[in-house]
Protein backbone atom coordinates (compact mmCIF):
# COMPACT_ATOMS: atom_id res chain seq x y z
CA UNK A 1 0.00 0.00 0.00
CA UNK A 2 1.44 3.41 -1.10
CA UNK A 3 2.39 5.72 2.06
CA UNK A 4 -0.06 8.39 2.85
CA UNK A 5 0.71 12.01 3.73
CA UNK A 6 -1.57 14.66 4.89
CA UNK A 7 -0.65 18.30 4.16
CA UNK A 8 -2.23 21.07 6.80
CA UNK A 9 -0.75 24.19 5.62
CA UNK A 10 -0.84 26.11 2.54
CA UNK A 11 2.56 24.02 0.53
CA UNK A 12 2.98 25.04 -3.34
CA UNK A 13 1.15 23.05 -6.06
CA UNK A 14 4.80 21.88 -7.40
CA UNK A 15 5.60 19.90 -3.65
CA UNK A 16 2.08 18.31 -3.89
CA UNK A 17 3.54 16.97 -7.36
CA UNK A 18 6.26 15.69 -6.08
CA UNK A 19 4.82 13.44 -3.68
CA UNK A 20 2.64 12.19 -6.08
CA UNK A 21 5.63 11.97 -8.56
CA UNK A 22 6.89 9.65 -6.30
CA UNK A 23 3.85 7.29 -6.05
CA UNK A 24 2.71 9.27 -2.58
CA UNK A 25 -1.21 9.49 -2.33
CA UNK A 26 -1.56 13.02 -1.11
CA UNK A 27 -4.46 14.36 0.78
CA UNK A 28 -4.15 18.57 0.43
CA UNK A 29 -5.88 20.04 3.14
CA UNK A 30 -4.81 23.68 3.74
CA UNK A 31 -7.01 24.99 6.34
CA UNK A 32 -7.07 22.29 8.39
CA UNK A 33 -3.65 23.37 10.81
CA UNK A 34 -6.38 25.54 12.30
CA UNK A 35 -8.97 23.33 13.06
CA UNK A 36 -7.00 20.92 15.68
CA UNK A 37 -9.82 18.42 16.87
CA UNK A 38 -10.32 17.80 13.34
CA UNK A 39 -6.56 16.98 12.54
CA UNK A 40 -6.41 14.52 15.34
CA UNK A 41 -9.68 12.75 14.06
CA UNK A 42 -8.10 12.14 10.73
CA UNK A 43 -4.43 12.05 11.71
CA UNK A 44 -3.87 8.44 12.33
CA UNK A 45 -4.77 7.57 8.43
CA UNK A 46 -1.46 9.25 7.46
CA UNK A 47 2.00 8.15 7.37
CA UNK A 48 3.43 11.65 7.17
CA UNK A 49 2.32 14.92 7.92
CA UNK A 50 3.45 18.28 5.82
CA UNK A 51 3.21 21.35 7.96
CA UNK A 52 4.32 24.76 8.14
CA UNK A 53 3.82 27.02 11.00
CA UNK A 54 0.04 26.98 11.83
CA UNK A 55 -0.65 23.13 12.35
CA UNK A 56 0.36 22.38 16.01
CA UNK A 57 1.49 19.08 16.30
CA UNK A 58 0.46 18.50 20.32
CA UNK A 59 0.77 14.96 22.42
CA UNK A 60 -3.18 14.83 21.92
CA UNK A 61 -2.54 14.97 17.84
CA UNK A 62 0.12 12.15 18.16
CA UNK A 63 -1.17 9.88 20.75
CA UNK A 64 -4.22 9.45 17.67
CA UNK A 65 -1.19 8.88 14.77
CA UNK A 66 -1.10 5.57 14.93
CA UNK A 67 0.35 5.65 11.35
CA UNK A 68 2.30 8.18 11.16
CA UNK A 69 6.54 8.26 10.89
CA UNK A 70 6.93 11.72 9.99
CA UNK A 71 6.07 15.25 10.46
CA UNK A 72 8.12 17.22 7.92
CA UNK A 73 8.21 21.34 8.71
CA UNK A 74 8.53 23.16 5.84
CA UNK A 75 10.93 25.85 7.46
CA UNK A 76 13.40 26.27 10.11
CA UNK A 77 11.44 26.31 13.35
CA UNK A 78 9.67 23.47 14.66
CA UNK A 79 8.54 25.10 18.22
CA UNK A 80 5.38 24.41 17.24
CA UNK A 81 5.68 20.35 17.18
CA UNK A 82 5.95 18.87 20.61
CA UNK A 83 9.69 16.99 19.51
CA UNK A 84 9.55 14.80 22.68
CA UNK A 85 6.11 13.33 22.64
CA UNK A 86 6.87 12.81 18.73
CA UNK A 87 10.38 11.26 19.66
CA UNK A 88 8.81 9.17 22.39
CA UNK A 89 6.18 8.12 19.65
CA UNK A 90 9.42 7.08 17.31
CA UNK A 91 7.64 9.76 15.08
CA UNK A 92 11.04 11.47 12.93
CA UNK A 93 10.56 15.06 12.16
CA UNK A 94 12.29 17.09 9.79
CA UNK A 95 12.87 20.75 9.03
CA UNK A 96 14.19 22.90 6.34
CA UNK A 97 17.22 24.70 7.75
CA UNK A 98 18.47 26.37 5.36
CA UNK A 99 16.10 27.35 2.97
CA UNK A 100 15.23 30.84 4.29
CA UNK A 101 17.81 32.22 4.95
CA UNK A 102 18.78 34.46 1.97
CA UNK A 103 15.82 35.66 2.44
CA UNK A 104 15.99 36.63 6.21
CA UNK A 105 19.36 37.92 5.38
CA UNK A 106 18.14 40.13 3.03
CA UNK A 107 14.93 42.05 4.84
CA UNK A 108 17.79 42.55 7.34
CA UNK A 109 19.40 44.48 4.45
CA UNK A 110 16.04 46.43 3.65
CA UNK A 111 15.25 47.41 6.88
CA UNK A 112 18.82 49.07 7.69
CA UNK A 113 17.97 50.75 4.47
CA UNK A 114 14.85 51.39 5.41
CA UNK A 115 16.20 53.18 8.67
CA UNK A 116 19.20 55.10 7.23
CA UNK A 117 16.66 57.18 5.00
CA UNK A 118 13.77 57.11 6.81
CA UNK A 119 11.52 55.21 4.10
CA UNK A 120 8.11 54.59 5.70
CA UNK A 121 7.73 57.70 7.65
CA UNK A 122 8.85 59.74 3.95
CA UNK A 123 6.20 57.63 2.42
CA UNK A 124 3.49 58.42 4.72
CA UNK A 125 4.15 61.70 4.66
CA UNK A 126 4.17 62.07 0.71
CA UNK A 127 1.31 60.48 -0.03
CA UNK A 128 -0.61 62.16 2.56
CA UNK A 129 0.03 65.33 0.17
CA UNK A 130 2.57 66.54 2.34
CA UNK A 131 6.29 67.30 0.61
CA UNK A 132 8.49 67.48 3.58
CA UNK A 133 11.77 67.40 1.98
CA UNK A 134 13.79 68.89 4.60
CA UNK A 135 12.41 66.62 7.23
CA UNK A 136 13.60 63.19 6.05
CA UNK A 137 17.75 63.98 6.80
CA UNK A 138 18.95 60.08 6.32
CA UNK A 139 22.58 58.98 6.95
CA UNK A 140 24.71 56.76 4.25
CA UNK A 141 25.13 53.21 4.95
CA UNK A 142 28.77 53.59 2.85
CA UNK A 143 32.00 53.62 5.80
CA UNK A 144 29.30 53.09 8.40
CA UNK A 145 30.11 50.23 10.98
CA UNK A 146 27.57 46.96 11.16
CA UNK A 147 27.91 45.11 14.18
CA UNK A 148 26.29 41.58 13.61
CA UNK A 149 25.40 39.53 16.49
CA UNK A 150 25.23 36.00 16.07
CA UNK A 151 27.17 35.18 12.41
CA UNK A 152 25.97 32.01 11.83
CA UNK A 153 24.46 30.70 8.07
CA UNK A 154 22.31 34.25 8.19
CA UNK A 155 24.60 36.82 10.20
CA UNK A 156 27.26 35.82 7.37
CA UNK A 157 25.10 36.61 4.79
CA UNK A 158 23.94 39.45 6.15
CA UNK A 159 27.90 40.17 6.76
CA UNK A 160 28.76 39.31 2.98
CA UNK A 161 26.12 42.27 1.73
CA UNK A 162 26.88 44.87 3.78
CA UNK A 163 30.77 44.45 3.06
CA UNK A 164 29.62 44.84 -0.84
CA UNK A 165 27.83 47.65 0.62
CA UNK A 166 31.32 48.94 1.92
CA UNK A 167 30.82 49.07 5.14
CA UNK A 168 33.24 47.74 7.82
CA UNK A 169 31.58 44.96 9.97
CA UNK A 170 32.40 43.48 13.21
CA UNK A 171 31.04 40.55 14.81
CA UNK A 172 30.26 39.13 17.84
CA UNK A 173 29.72 35.44 18.23
CA UNK A 174 31.49 33.09 20.83
CA UNK A 175 31.57 30.31 18.36
CA UNK A 176 33.30 32.24 15.13
CA UNK A 177 36.33 31.40 14.68
CA UNK A 178 39.08 34.00 14.02
CA UNK A 179 40.33 32.14 10.77
CA UNK A 180 36.45 31.84 9.76
CA UNK A 181 36.21 36.01 10.69
CA UNK A 182 38.76 36.58 8.28
CA UNK A 183 37.36 33.98 5.50
CA UNK A 184 34.52 36.43 5.61
CA UNK A 185 36.37 39.23 5.70
CA UNK A 186 34.76 40.52 9.40
CA UNK A 187 36.40 41.91 12.83
CA UNK A 188 35.85 39.15 15.48
CA UNK A 189 35.28 41.33 18.74
CA UNK A 190 33.75 40.97 21.95
CA UNK A 191 30.15 42.28 22.98
CA UNK A 192 31.46 45.54 24.66
CA UNK A 193 33.44 46.28 21.78
CA UNK A 194 30.74 45.84 19.17
CA UNK A 195 28.01 48.29 21.27
CA UNK A 196 31.12 50.89 21.41
CA UNK A 197 31.98 50.59 17.78
CA UNK A 198 28.90 50.24 15.47
CA UNK A 199 26.60 52.62 14.01
CA UNK A 200 24.06 50.17 13.43
CA UNK A 201 23.60 46.65 15.01
CA UNK A 202 21.56 43.70 13.37
CA UNK A 203 20.94 40.47 15.19
CA UNK A 204 21.07 37.27 13.94
CA UNK A 205 21.23 34.60 16.81
CA UNK A 206 18.40 31.93 17.91
CA UNK A 207 16.62 33.04 21.52
CA UNK A 208 18.82 30.95 24.46
CA UNK A 209 19.09 31.66 28.10
CA UNK A 210 22.61 33.13 27.14
CA UNK A 211 21.51 35.54 24.42
CA UNK A 212 17.92 36.40 26.19
CA UNK A 213 17.87 40.27 26.54
CA UNK A 214 21.73 40.33 24.66
CA UNK A 215 20.89 43.84 24.10
CA UNK A 216 19.84 44.78 28.02
CA UNK A 217 19.34 47.98 29.21
CA UNK A 218 22.73 48.27 30.48
CA UNK A 219 23.90 46.46 26.83
CA UNK A 220 21.77 49.79 25.10
CA UNK A 221 23.90 52.31 27.20
CA UNK A 222 26.89 51.51 25.95
CA UNK A 223 26.08 51.61 22.83
CA UNK A 224 27.16 54.94 20.64
CA UNK A 225 24.78 57.71 20.60
CA UNK A 226 22.40 57.46 17.31
CA UNK A 227 22.63 53.95 16.83
CA UNK A 228 20.24 52.19 14.67
CA UNK A 229 19.12 48.57 15.88
CA UNK A 230 17.71 45.89 13.75
CA UNK A 231 16.13 42.82 14.67
CA UNK A 232 14.82 40.39 12.50
CA UNK A 233 15.71 37.01 14.28
CA UNK A 234 14.03 36.58 17.65
CA UNK A 235 11.79 38.29 19.91
CA UNK A 236 12.82 38.23 23.16
CA UNK A 237 17.09 39.22 21.85
CA UNK A 238 16.40 43.03 23.05
CA UNK A 239 14.57 44.68 25.87
CA UNK A 240 11.89 46.21 24.12
CA UNK A 241 11.05 48.36 27.20
CA UNK A 242 14.45 49.50 27.67
CA UNK A 243 14.80 50.24 23.94
CA UNK A 244 11.60 52.37 24.10
CA UNK A 245 12.82 54.66 26.77
CA UNK A 246 16.53 54.88 24.50
CA UNK A 247 14.39 55.80 21.49
CA UNK A 248 12.49 58.76 23.55
CA UNK A 249 15.74 60.03 25.11
CA UNK A 250 17.02 60.02 21.88
CA UNK A 251 20.33 57.85 22.11
CA UNK A 252 18.84 55.33 19.51
CA UNK A 253 18.32 56.68 16.47
CA UNK A 254 15.93 54.22 15.26
CA UNK A 255 15.26 50.65 15.46
CA UNK A 256 13.40 47.94 12.84
CA UNK A 257 11.85 45.09 14.09
CA UNK A 258 10.44 42.04 12.39
CA UNK A 259 9.72 40.07 15.64
CA UNK A 260 8.42 40.45 18.64
CA UNK A 261 8.34 39.19 22.21
CA UNK A 262 4.97 38.36 22.32
CA UNK A 263 3.22 38.11 18.70
CA UNK A 264 0.79 37.81 17.20
CA UNK A 265 1.83 41.95 18.01
CA UNK A 266 -0.95 44.16 18.35
CA UNK A 267 0.76 46.23 21.01
CA UNK A 268 4.23 46.69 21.68
CA UNK A 269 6.10 49.10 23.84
CA UNK A 270 8.31 50.26 20.44
CA UNK A 271 5.23 50.85 17.99
CA UNK A 272 4.16 54.69 17.39
CA UNK A 273 7.26 55.92 18.43
CA UNK A 274 9.72 58.04 16.52
CA UNK A 275 11.80 56.06 14.06
CA UNK A 276 10.57 52.92 14.64
CA UNK A 277 9.57 50.60 11.63
CA UNK A 278 7.90 46.96 12.23
CA UNK A 279 6.80 44.42 9.99
CA UNK A 280 4.76 41.02 10.62
CA UNK A 281 7.65 38.41 11.25
CA UNK A 282 8.32 38.38 7.44
CA UNK A 283 11.58 37.55 7.33
CA UNK A 284 11.12 34.07 5.74
CA UNK A 285 8.10 35.57 3.45
CA UNK A 286 9.38 35.94 -0.35
CA UNK A 287 7.81 33.72 -2.88
CA UNK A 288 11.36 32.20 -3.51
CA UNK A 289 11.67 31.07 0.10
CA UNK A 290 8.34 29.70 0.66
CA UNK A 291 9.07 27.73 -2.28
CA UNK A 292 12.68 26.28 -1.36
CA UNK A 293 11.45 24.90 1.57
CA UNK A 294 7.89 23.50 0.19
CA UNK A 295 9.97 21.28 -2.59
CA UNK A 296 12.96 20.58 0.21
CA UNK A 297 10.28 19.45 2.76
CA UNK A 298 8.68 17.15 0.11
CA UNK A 299 12.03 15.50 -1.29
CA UNK A 300 12.98 14.74 2.42
CA UNK A 301 9.33 13.39 3.18
CA UNK A 302 9.14 10.80 0.11
CA UNK A 303 12.59 9.63 0.56
CA UNK A 304 12.11 8.35 3.64
CA UNK A 305 8.87 7.00 3.66
CA UNK A 306 10.01 4.97 0.26
CA UNK A 307 13.86 4.14 0.99
CA UNK A 308 14.02 4.63 4.95
CA UNK A 309 16.42 7.86 4.14
CA UNK A 310 16.23 10.07 6.70
CA UNK A 311 17.97 14.34 6.26
CA UNK A 312 17.55 17.20 8.19
CA UNK A 313 15.66 15.55 11.06
CA UNK A 314 15.61 17.29 14.46
CA UNK A 315 15.20 14.08 16.70
CA UNK A 316 17.39 11.42 14.75
CA UNK A 317 20.38 11.32 13.05
CA UNK A 318 21.14 10.19 9.52
CA UNK A 319 21.33 6.78 9.33
CA UNK A 320 19.28 3.72 8.27
CA UNK A 321 16.77 1.47 9.49
CA UNK A 322 19.05 -1.17 9.46
CA UNK A 323 21.76 0.67 11.21
CA UNK A 324 19.94 2.03 14.43
CA UNK A 325 20.02 -1.23 17.01
CA UNK A 326 23.48 -0.88 17.13
CA UNK A 327 24.34 3.14 17.11
CA UNK A 328 21.17 3.84 19.26
CA UNK A 329 23.13 3.46 22.90
CA UNK A 330 26.32 5.09 21.25
CA UNK A 331 23.98 8.04 19.58
CA UNK A 332 22.48 8.83 23.18
CA UNK A 333 26.14 8.42 24.87
CA UNK A 334 28.07 11.17 22.44
CA UNK A 335 25.28 13.68 22.43
CA UNK A 336 25.27 13.32 26.18
CA UNK A 337 28.87 13.71 26.30
CA UNK A 338 28.97 16.54 23.68
CA UNK A 339 25.79 18.22 26.23
CA UNK A 340 28.05 17.95 29.43
CA UNK A 341 31.34 19.67 27.60
CA UNK A 342 28.77 22.24 26.38
CA UNK A 343 26.98 23.10 29.35
CA UNK A 344 30.70 23.34 30.87
CA UNK A 345 31.93 25.41 28.18
CA UNK A 346 31.79 29.29 28.02
CA UNK A 347 34.43 30.47 25.83
CA UNK A 348 35.67 30.62 22.07
CA UNK A 349 35.39 26.61 20.35
CA UNK A 350 38.38 26.20 18.33
CA UNK A 351 38.60 22.08 17.92
CA UNK A 352 36.69 19.26 18.86
CA UNK A 353 38.38 15.80 18.94
CA UNK A 354 36.71 12.88 19.38
CA UNK A 355 38.25 9.55 19.63
CA UNK A 356 36.13 6.22 19.24
CA UNK A 357 37.94 2.55 20.59
CA UNK A 358 37.02 -0.70 20.35
CA UNK A 359 33.92 -1.67 18.99
CA UNK A 360 32.21 1.46 18.51
CA UNK A 361 35.31 2.91 16.05
CA UNK A 362 33.43 -0.17 13.73
CA UNK A 363 30.11 1.75 13.61
CA UNK A 364 28.92 4.61 11.53
CA UNK A 365 31.11 7.26 13.21
CA UNK A 366 29.49 10.49 11.51
CA UNK A 367 26.12 10.03 12.57
CA UNK A 368 27.77 9.92 16.35
CA UNK A 369 29.83 12.90 15.49
CA UNK A 370 27.20 14.24 15.08
CA UNK A 371 25.58 13.86 17.79
CA UNK A 372 28.19 15.01 19.75
CA UNK A 373 28.78 18.23 17.83
CA UNK A 374 24.81 18.82 18.34
CA UNK A 375 24.79 18.13 21.86
CA UNK A 376 28.13 20.47 22.26
CA UNK A 377 26.65 23.52 20.91
CA UNK A 378 22.66 22.88 21.67
CA UNK A 379 23.46 24.66 25.27
CA UNK A 380 24.46 28.23 23.63
CA UNK A 381 22.63 27.37 19.93
CA UNK A 382 19.08 26.09 20.55
CA UNK A 383 18.28 25.42 16.71
CA UNK A 384 20.83 22.19 16.05
CA UNK A 385 20.03 18.94 15.22
CA UNK A 386 22.23 16.18 14.01
CA UNK A 387 21.97 17.18 10.57
CA UNK A 388 22.69 20.39 10.57
CA UNK A 389 25.45 20.64 13.58
CA UNK A 390 29.08 19.91 11.50
CA UNK A 391 27.65 22.49 8.80
CA UNK A 392 26.69 24.80 11.67
CA UNK A 393 30.48 24.61 13.32
CA UNK A 394 31.54 24.33 9.97
CA UNK A 395 30.09 28.23 9.78
CA UNK A 396 32.03 29.09 12.76
CA UNK A 397 35.25 27.84 11.69
CA UNK A 398 35.45 25.15 14.26
CA UNK A 399 37.64 22.02 13.70
CA UNK A 400 35.99 18.43 13.79
CA UNK A 401 38.66 15.78 14.60
CA UNK A 402 37.69 12.06 14.44
CA UNK A 403 39.61 9.22 15.44
CA UNK A 404 39.25 5.71 15.38
CA UNK A 405 41.37 2.93 17.00
CA UNK A 406 40.53 -0.61 17.12
CA UNK A 407 41.45 -1.66 20.96
CA UNK A 408 39.72 -0.14 23.50
CA UNK A 409 42.01 -0.88 26.54
CA UNK A 410 39.52 -1.30 29.95
CA UNK A 411 36.45 -1.14 28.07
CA UNK A 412 34.59 -3.20 25.17
CA UNK A 413 34.27 0.36 23.51
CA UNK A 414 35.00 3.90 24.53
CA UNK A 415 33.92 7.23 22.88
CA UNK A 416 36.33 10.63 24.15
CA UNK A 417 35.20 13.95 23.29
CA UNK A 418 37.76 16.66 23.95
CA UNK A 419 36.45 20.26 23.35
CA UNK A 420 39.43 22.96 22.67
CA UNK A 421 39.81 26.47 23.06
CA UNK A 422 41.84 29.25 23.80
CA UNK A 423 41.89 29.44 27.17
CA UNK A 424 41.88 25.28 28.24
CA UNK A 425 41.09 21.93 27.09
CA UNK A 426 38.28 19.14 28.27
CA UNK A 427 38.06 16.03 27.45
CA UNK A 428 35.38 13.76 28.98
CA UNK A 429 34.95 9.96 28.38
CA UNK A 430 32.28 7.77 28.22
CA UNK A 431 31.17 4.23 27.34
CA UNK A 432 27.94 1.86 27.11
CA UNK A 433 27.86 -1.25 28.89
CA UNK A 434 25.40 -4.55 28.36
CA UNK A 435 22.64 -2.74 29.99
CA UNK A 436 22.36 0.06 26.93
CA UNK A 437 22.45 2.80 29.19
CA UNK A 438 25.13 5.14 28.50
CA UNK A 439 27.71 6.12 31.37
CA UNK A 440 30.49 8.93 32.11
CA UNK A 441 33.87 6.54 32.94
CA UNK A 442 36.72 9.57 33.03
CA UNK A 443 36.43 13.82 33.31
CA UNK A 444 39.82 15.32 32.69
CA UNK A 445 41.85 12.03 32.89
CA UNK A 446 40.14 11.62 36.54
CA UNK A 447 38.22 8.04 36.72
CA UNK A 448 34.46 8.31 37.67
CA UNK A 449 31.48 6.27 36.67
CA UNK A 450 28.17 7.78 36.92
CA UNK A 451 25.05 7.67 35.04
CA UNK A 452 23.53 10.08 33.06
CA UNK A 453 20.76 11.63 35.04
CA UNK A 454 17.98 15.27 33.94
CA UNK A 455 19.31 17.12 36.67
CA UNK A 456 22.93 16.80 38.11
CA UNK A 457 25.06 19.07 39.57
CA UNK A 458 29.40 19.40 38.69
CA UNK A 459 31.88 19.85 41.45
CA UNK A 460 35.57 20.30 41.01
CA UNK A 461 37.60 20.70 44.11
CA UNK A 462 40.35 20.20 46.12
CA UNK A 463 40.78 16.69 47.44
CA UNK A 464 40.60 17.83 51.64
CA UNK A 465 38.99 15.84 54.37
CA UNK A 466 35.09 16.96 55.43
CA UNK A 467 34.26 18.28 52.30
CA UNK A 468 31.82 15.26 50.99
CA UNK A 469 29.80 15.83 54.19
CA UNK A 470 29.84 19.90 54.11
CA UNK A 471 28.53 19.47 50.11
CA UNK A 472 26.04 16.91 50.79
CA UNK A 473 24.73 18.56 54.41
CA UNK A 474 24.22 21.68 52.12
CA UNK A 475 22.31 19.94 49.76
CA UNK A 476 20.48 18.05 52.35
CA UNK A 477 19.58 21.33 54.07
CA UNK A 478 18.37 22.99 51.12
CA UNK A 479 15.89 19.89 50.81
CA UNK A 480 17.69 18.58 47.98
CA UNK A 481 17.55 14.33 47.60
CA UNK A 482 20.71 12.92 46.28
CA UNK A 483 19.81 10.30 44.14
CA UNK A 484 23.54 9.55 43.24
CA UNK A 485 27.05 10.30 43.97
CA UNK A 486 30.22 9.74 42.27
CA UNK A 487 33.73 10.38 43.20
CA UNK A 488 37.03 10.83 41.76
CA UNK A 489 40.41 12.54 42.72
CA UNK A 490 43.46 12.24 40.13
CA UNK A 491 45.93 11.58 43.84
CA UNK A 492 45.43 12.11 47.17
CA UNK A 493 45.02 15.52 47.82
CA UNK A 494 44.95 16.70 44.28
CA UNK A 495 42.01 17.41 42.51
CA UNK A 496 38.67 15.86 42.48
CA UNK A 497 35.31 15.41 40.81
CA UNK A 498 31.58 15.07 42.51
CA UNK A 499 29.43 14.27 39.87
CA UNK A 500 25.60 14.31 41.48
CA UNK A 501 22.36 13.44 40.56
CA UNK A 502 20.00 15.30 42.55
CA UNK A 503 15.99 14.97 42.30
CA UNK A 504 14.77 18.32 40.53
CA UNK A 505 16.60 21.11 39.72
CA UNK A 506 19.38 23.00 41.52
CA UNK A 507 18.57 26.90 42.19
CA UNK A 508 20.91 29.32 41.78
CA UNK A 509 21.61 30.31 45.16
CA UNK A 510 22.31 26.37 45.90
CA UNK A 511 24.56 26.79 43.39
CA UNK A 512 26.29 30.19 45.44
CA UNK A 513 26.85 27.93 48.09
CA UNK A 514 28.29 25.16 46.77
CA UNK A 515 30.63 27.45 44.92
CA UNK A 516 31.59 28.90 48.38
CA UNK A 517 32.19 26.12 50.43
CA UNK A 518 36.10 25.53 51.46
CA UNK A 519 38.54 23.93 48.68
CA UNK A 520 35.74 24.02 45.50
CA UNK A 521 36.51 25.84 42.26
CA UNK A 522 34.08 25.34 39.96
CA UNK A 523 30.45 24.38 40.71
CA UNK A 524 27.61 24.05 37.52
CA UNK A 525 24.63 22.38 37.03
CA UNK A 526 23.71 20.32 34.52
CA UNK A 527 20.27 19.05 32.44
CA UNK A 528 20.30 16.06 30.51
Amino acid sequence: MAPRVLISDALSPAAVQIFKDRGIEVDFQPALGKDKDKLAEIIGDYDGLAIRSATKVTPKILANAARLKVVGRAGIGVDNVDIPAATARGVIVMNTPFGNSITTAEHAIAMMFALAREIPAADASTQAGKWEKNRFMGVELTAKTLGVIGCGNIGSIVADRALGLKMKVVAYDPFLSPERALDLGVEKVELDELLARADVITLHTPLTDKTRNVLSAEAIAKTKKGVRIVNCARGGLVDEAALAEALKSGHVAGAAFDVFVTEPATENPLFGLPGVICTPHLGASTTEAQENVALQVAEQMSDYLLRGAISNAVNFPSITAEEAPKLKPFIELAEKLGSFAGQLTETDIKTVRITYDGAVAGLKIKALTSSAVAGLLRPALQDVNVVSAPSIARERGIVIEETTREVAGDYESLVTLTVVTEKMERSVSGTVFADGRPRIVDIKGIKVDAEFAPSMLYVTNEDRPGFVGRFASLLGDAGLNIATFALGRDRQGGDAIALVEVDGTVPAEIIDKVQQLPSVKQAKPLVF
